[in-house]
Parts: structure tokens; C-alpha cells; sequence
């Protein structure tokens, strides 16, 4: 069986492309729909960064229930996320990862015969926890992120510093100075009171005024473009 990273293949869709766990609720919920004409058979579960670790060796704050689901062609399922109580940093945000993966069913009659390579499908979003209280919001917390234009080895990058108590994802990055364009287009998440650095593709000119853009990402996956100065290029 092996796992492929294409979702788009997959007959079950998931109604988000992330989960945001507010700590004044009891739990949160995801939809899974089976959009294709076969039964399937999904398995959840939640890790804490480690895509390799396998389910029964992870050990997090959060059960998902049902853990295994079959789930009928044109039909759903509601995954349940629920806080096992464990304490969690009460400032500021925690990332954890919701994993699906869809096995698909077993050859029956005579296409049980014929030899066929078959795949699971596995998707991975991120699940925020959210605690109660936290100054400011997720939704403000791209535009808070201080930026900087840095060397890292010998290419330019751009350093972020976060000061708030959210994570800030982002989708894309993008400096122009001097007539020139660099852009770091991998998507990249810079957590609360982290600095994190992205390595840009492209030069831009030195001793000029220079600009970013950004797309960030919202609670509901949409995009947030923005743009700022970033100030005159230097040379070191």
C-alpha cells in the first residue's frame, strides 16, 4: 500500500483546509465527504509535526472520533476533535496536524484477477488550538509580523519576526527593489514569538527602496494579499 500525496485522486474531500480548536469549546468537527461511486474506508488521527510518525506511536492531547470510518458513496462523516485535558501553553496558540488517509476497497469478482496498484490517499492539515483570551486576533497577526531583508549564506532571504500569540501562514512572499524580483513561493508558517528566515529565489538590487508582498492565509484558508516597505536594500 503506499501513501500518495495528491488528494485531488482521492474520492473522500475534506470541508477545510485547516481546523481551528477554540478552547471555550468542547471540540471541533470536520466534514468528510465520499464524492466518488465506491465505499471508503478512512482512518484519522492527529500528530504533532512528525508526518513519519506512525498512529499508535504518537502521543498528543487530542483524541478524533471515529478513528476508522467507512463512508458510503454521496455520503459524509463528521470527524470529532476532542481536548483530552492535557495542559497546553494558555498564551499563545499550539499547531498540531490533522492526517486523514482513504484505503480504498478491496478488488471484488473479476477485478479481483487483474493486477492493480492501489494507493491510499492521505491528506494533512493543520489543527490550531486556540486558547481562550488571547490579545488581538488570528486575523491580524500577518500585518503584526516584522520583516527584514537578510543574507542567509550567500542568497538573500527574508527574516520574520513574530510577535503575537498567533501563527501566520503564508503562501507566498515576494520583494522587488531595484528593478528586480525575488520570491520564496514554497509556503511557510512563522509561530507565535518565532523568527523564522526564507530563503528568496532571485537577487534584488542593493541601495534602492524595496517592497514586499505577501499572501497570507486565513481560519478559512482564504488568501490575504498585502503589501509593505521594506526600506533601502543594504549591501551586507
Amino acid at each position: 500500500m503506499l501513501l500518495c500525496p495528491f488528494p485531488a485522486l482521492s474520492s473522500v474531500v475534506i470541508a477545510g483546509t485547516r481546523v481551528i480548536y477554540d478552547a471555550r469549546e468542547s471540540e471541533a468537527v470536520m466534514k468528510l465527504s465520499n464524492e466518488g461511486k465506491a465505499p471508503a474506508l478512512v482512518q484519522a488521527w492527529i500528530d504533532d509535526g512528525d508526518a513519519k510518525a506512525a498512529p499508535a506511536e504518537i502521543a498528543v492531547p487530542f483524541t478524533v472520533t471515529p478513528p476508522v470510518s467507512r463512508i458510503d458513496p454521496s455520503k459524509g462523516q463528521t470527524l470529532r476533535i476532542l481536548h483530552t485535558g492535557e495542559p497546553l501553553p494558555p498564551d499563545r496558540e499550539s499547531v498540531f496536524w490533522l492526517n486523514v488517509v482513504e484505503i480504498p476497497p478491496k478488488p471484488t469478482g473479476d477485478e479481483a484477477e487483474v493486477n492493480r496498484l492501489q494507493f491510499a490517499f492521505r491528506s494533512r492539515i493543520k489543527l490550531f488550538y486556540r486558547p481562550a483570551g488571547l490579545k488581538g486576533s488570528a486575523g491580524e497577526a500577518p500585518a503584526q509580523i516584522a520583516w527584514r531583508l537578510v543574507k542567509a549564506g550567500d542568497h538573500q532571504a527574508l527574516e520574520a519576526r513574530n510577535p503575537t500569540a498567533y501563527h501566520a501562514s503564508f503562501s507566498r512572499l515576494e520583494v522587488t527593489g531595484g528593478g528586480k524580483t525575488a520570491r520564496f513561493e514554497d509556503g511557510g508558517m512563522v509561530g507565535p514569538g518565532e523568527t523564522k528566515v526564507f530563503p528568496l529565489s532571485g537577487e534584488v538590487g542593493t541601495g534602492t527602496p524595496s517592497r514586499m508582498r505577501y499572501q497570507a492565509i486565513n481560519d478559512y484558508g482564504g488568501p490575504m494579499d498585502a503589501e509593505i516597505e521594506l526600506g533601502t536594500v543594504s549591501a551586507q
